[in-house]
């Protein structure tokens, strides 16, 4: 099976806005974000579909992006954390975490433009709150 890129990312091929990582699960930016803060959870082992995800695995999933989530809504002003799994885009099991307030936040052709000035900002916010979990 080819690498996917968040494989690439796991494996430091492609630099990554990292939030947080233990040795199963990876929580990064998305380069290409429908809101300020909007963070994708992987595991780190490649595979496909979420529900192709053994048990242990896709709840350790949950529970991680659980943890990523709470730190995203300490750090980023929203009403709440959105949760998305399409699953088309990127052949690798990932879930999206998009701080919202209202439903078009979660509006997946609204991809918004931000500088690395403005994610790297986010990025340290977002780690500090995680770090205070």
């Amino acid at each position: 099976m080819e690498q996917s890129i968040f494989s690439k990312i796991v494996n430091g091929q492609i630099p990554a806005y990292k939030i947080a990582e233990d040795e199963r699960y990876l929580a990064f930016l998305d380069v290409f974000p429908t809101t300020k803060g909007h963070t994708l959870v992987i595991p780190k082992q490649q595979i496909d579909y979420i529900f192709d995800l053994e048990d242990e695995l896709y709840l350790g999933l949950m529970a991680f992006a659980k943890k990523v989530a709470t730190a995203i809504e300490k750090a980023v002003p929203c009403a709440r954390i959105g949760m998305a799994v399409v699953g088309l885009e990127v052949p690798h099991a990932h879930v999206h975490l998009i701080p919202i307030n209202s439903m078009q936040d979660m509006n997946f052709a609204n991809k918004q433009q931000y500088s690395k000035e403005e994610f790297e900002e986010v990025l340290e916010k977002i780690k500090a709150a995680y770090s205070q979990l």
